[in-house]
């Protein structure tokens, strides 16, 4: 019996040595492989000397810095032939590959893996021009280059074009696009994956496609549909939109003793009507609601509009600010003091954690719940609410047309989010108010499903479940995947199943592969 205890114990550990040996060798057959195709100096292993400082370069929540599996490799391509030798090596070698542009994923699924994994970050970081043709008003976009580099060098080239996306300038144009992406221009011209007119992917097989060669189902899915399931976009090319030569932006706090909570609960239902030339959106934070705008035109034009429909604001013609288009992005993000060279600076402060999720309201909440949230917002801990207001020329696009549904019928899109600093501890405290919080309103938002908005990732809605034969479950998907894309899910995951059926673009919300017959 002890003889043959030792034997079993002896053939665990013998199986165990030759998986490990067997592991090693993968590890170091894919370094191979690279090497043969890319520079030594844009590959780093966790024993560069560099490692830390290139995959700690993007990271934008300090949370992540720490406690969390990385990868093993970081690759930062410069071209087209470097991201198809990734993806050639990585399948050959059983290696998934990661991909950031801008560090901004909320659940930092670009650069880490919240289980035990061995796979390859490819860091677009090096791919990031931006080609504007004011002529034809287009842009070819790399994936790499951040929302501020795109916007400058479009306002470099008129101050009559601009580009709808979103307002933080550090944001990576990959993974904003692939998600649908929207700011200050939503109500007028839509997402920024509205205005994708071509793209330039790699797939799963190393193949470089474009619109007409990834096919129609593809195309749609990148734009809107979590398109780093699908394969590396190296580029996009979108339309750009007319702007006048001014626009007026305006910033109105209220507070609740002037009056917030009747403010806003009005709000709710001008703010979706309003002319599609003006955009006010609202963020809520201890006891003040901070009403901000940018309206496409001038203050002597904005000012009978608001007085008209709009009066409970009290806004007037000491608040308005005229600038150009370019202008008014630092100004509204980074604040009065900043200037336009400001929106190339990719670095952020790192001294503060953040967690968020996101809701969508398809009726006006009543002033009586107002008034209770507004008591949930004066809570130790608490954190803020982000308001951004949909109709418009947006809310008249079919809920198919894109893989982002959450058009006609909404009022708004809800963020919350909190912070912490790592003096205060982990941050438990700030992330029970987060879900606390999201608990208090769901008789106040969207149901069946309760819908999120994807760039606003939260993995507490629901993770992939890898089943047989190493691929992620449709069915289990639908948890978290109808909440982002409601019916479209479906169609995204077929769309999947065409490009990269053996799902080796996978994390843990990715979009599962759905086969046709299978």
């Amino acid at each position: 019996m002890a003889m043959s205890r030792s034997l079993a114990l002896a053939f665990v550990f013998l199986c165990s040595a030759a998986s490990m040996s067997s592991s090693l060798a993968a590890m170091d057959s894919f370094l191979q492989c690279l090497s043969a195709s890319i520079p030594s100096q844009l590959l780093y292993t966790q024993s560069s000397p560099s490692y830390t400082s290139v995959l700690d370069a993007a990271i934008r929540n300090p949370k992540f810095l720490t406690n969390t599996t990385r990868p093993v490799w970081i690759i930062t391509p410069t071209n087209a032939s470097h991201v198809q030798a990734a993806v050639l090596c990585g399948r050959r070698n059983s290696v998934r590959l990661r991909i950031r542009s801008g560090g901004h994923d909320y659940e930092g699924l670009s650069y880490r893996s919240e289980r035990p994994e061995t796979f390859a970050m490819l860091d677009m970081v090096n791919i990031r021009s931006v080609r504007v043709d004011a002529a034809s008003a287009t842009a070819w976009v790399d994936s790499g280059a951040t929302l501020g580099e795109m916007y400058y060098a479009i306002g470099k080239a008129g101050n009559r074009i601009a580009f709808p996306a979103g307002l933080c300038p550090t944001v990576g144009v990959g993974g904003h696009f692939s998600g649908g992406g929207f700011g200050m221009l939503l109500r007028k011209y839509g997402l920024a994956a509205d205005n994708v007119i071509d793209a330039v992917l790699v797939d799963a097989k190393g193949r470089l496609l474009d619109k007409n060669s990834m096919g129609s189902d593809v195309f749609w899915a990148l734009r809107g549909g979590a398109g780093e399931s699908f394969g590396i976009v190296l580029s996009w090319k979108v339309k750009l939109v007319a702007v006048p030569p001014k626009v007026t932006v305006f910033n109105v706090p209220v507070t609740v003793n002037q009056g917030a909570i009747n403010v806003l609960t009005r709000w709710q239902d001008v703010a979706p009507s309003l002319p599609d030339d003006l955009f006010i959106r609202v963020i809520v934070q201890g006891q003040r609601a901070n009403f901000q705008s940018l309206y496409l035109g001038t203050c002597d034009a904005l000012l009978p509009v608001m007085r008209s429909r709009f009066p409970e604001l009290g806004m007037n013609r000491s608040d308005c600010k005229e600038m150009t288009w370019i202008q008014s992005v630092p100004y509204i993000y980074l604040g009065s003091s900043a200037t336009v060279e400001d929106i190339l600076n990719r670095t952020i402060a790192m001294d503060t954690s953040n967690k968020a999720t996101s809701d969508y309201v398809r009726q006006a909440i009543g002033r009586d719940t107002w008034s209770t949230i507004f008591g949930w917002l004066a809570r130790p801990n608490a954190g803020l609410m982000i308001l951004d207001p949909y109709g418009g020329q947006f809310s008249s696009v079919a809920e198919a047309a894109t893989p982002f549904p959450h058009r006609g019928g909404v009022l708004y899109n809800i963020q919350y989010m909190n912070f912490w600093s790592a003096a205060s501890g982990a941050g438990d405290a700030q992330r029970a108010w987060i879900r606390d919080f999201y608990a208090f309103m769901a008789p106040y938002v969207s149901k069946n499903p309760r819908e999120a908005y994807a760039n606003y990732r939260d993995l507490d809605l629901g993770e992939n479940v890898v089943g047989a034969g190493g691929v992620s479950s449709y069915d289990a998907g639908k948890v978290w995947g109808e909440k982002y894309f409601r019916g479209n899910y479906q169609r995204l995951a077929m769309a999947k199943g065409q490009i990269d059926a053996d799902d080796y673009f996978r994390n843990e919300q990715s979009i599962p592969p759905l086969v046709a017959g299978k």
